[in-house]
């Protein structure tokens, strides 16, 4: 397969005129994924869908194996081709692994379940989980790691269950706290069963791990985290992974609260900062470059830029974001629905393009207006 991955076409402007389709096919450079890229449009611009059609073709041209936290189950069908697919792509397509970890049962059965094993998470995370600090709550802090020694010789039992009649007092201490924290009801926990870490040392070309249908954001988070620990520990084996985080500020906000929220954040900046070296790239989708940390932003080497109307988020886009032409920055508030652009190391030079069509079905949708 060629570096070059189409996306659409070119489109070519004047100061003064409309956006015009010239026909001419857009494409970017697949090795350089191997930068981070930030990924941008407001609410309508079509940034899901145009991402879709990225991922379409990295699974098309590379090896490169693809992460995707899917916080509104938006690529959940990132294996099942449209109709009108081409048979060559429509059978490329089909000899791809794809994985699908659902966050509530998936509604045409096709997908596994995404599991979390409590035990296998890094301490500071299983700290944070349990709404503890491990210097300032450090009794029984202590105790859960006292605790998990027996615990991991019954994995297959619900764990509140097990501390319980376990008869040690530090462990009912902690049935306790998991119970008023509502963590004991999460249905997150693998319990003996196999977890997402399992799902994506299998090395699939793609995993989706969809975070859309947790009945808490905490659950969100956690299975988030747990993935994101993970790969980093891992990091060593230099594997080469994309990492996509759609709706990013969900899970990197400059605003983060709980200690689950801020050792989520401090992770994805880590890896921002030093991932690059290990073969862990970013790729950060948002609607808003203010919603999400800008220690990430600013990390990032490639640009994709959708509508964007918010003068104030342009004026950062420009200041963070160099090597776009301010002339095309201006450009984004009368882009149209599908027209983006790009531009850094991914992009021969900086490109406006109407963005191609899918090849696989997209999982989410706007909600119908029925008309009588």
């Amino acid at each position: 397969m060629p570096a070059q991955m189409p996306i659409g076409t070119r489109l070519a402007s004047a100061d003064a005129e409309p956006l015009v389709d010239t026909g001419e096919p857009a494409a970017l450079h697949a090795p350089r994924l191997n930068r981070h890229t930030f990924w941008c449009g407001q609410s309508g611009s079509g940034k899901t869908y145009a991402l879709g059609v990225l991922l379409e073709q990295v699974l098309l041209h590379t090896r490169l194996p693809i992460v995707v936290l899917d916080p509104n189950s938006d690529f959940v069908h990132l294996g099942s081709v449209h109709e009108g697919t081409s048979e060559e792509a429509a059978a490329e397509l089909a000899q791809r692994d794809i994985r699908v970890l659902h966050s509530a049962p998936p509604r045409d059965g096709d997908g596994d379940r995404l599991r979390v094993r409590f035990v296998d998470m890094d301490v500071r995370s299983r700290a944070a989980v349990l709404q503890m600090d491990p210097v300032r709550d450090a009794d029984d802090f202590n105790a859960v790691l006292r605790v998990e020694a027996d615990l991991l010789n019954h994995l297959d039992r619900p764990l509140v269950e097990w501390l319980r009649e376990s008869g040690d007092p530090s462990a009912d201490r902690i049935a306790t706290l998991l119970e008023n924290l509502g963590i004991s009801d999460w249905d997150l926990w693998a319990y003996g069963e196999r977890d997402v870490t399992d799902v994506i040392n299998d090395r699939a070309d793609a995993t989706v791990v969809d975070l859309g249908r947790f009945s808490s954001a905490e659950q969100m988070r956690t299975a988030a985290l747990a993935v994101l620990d993970r790969l980093w520990a891992q990091r060593e084996e230099r594997v080469g992974r994309l990492i996509v985080i759609d709706e990013a500020h969900n899970l990197c906000s400059p605003d983060a609260a709980t200690p689950l929220e801020r050792l989520l954040a401090e992770r994805i900046i880590q890896i921002a900062a030093e991932g690059r070296k290990y073969g862990i790239w970013l790729l950060l989708s948002t609607q808003r470059p203010s919603k999400l940390h800008p220690n990430v932003i600013s990390q990032c080497d490639n640009l994709a830029l959708m509508k964007m109307s918010s003068a104030r988020d342009l004026a950062e886009l420009a200041q963070i974001f160099g090597f776009a032409p301010q002339d095309l920055l201006e450009r984004a508030p009368s882009f149209a629905q599908g027209q983006a652009l790009f531009a850094g190391g991914f992009s021969p030079e900086p490109q406006l393009v109407q963005m191609g069509a899918r090849l696989t079905r997209e999982g989410g949708s706007d909600v119908p207006i029925e008309l009588r």
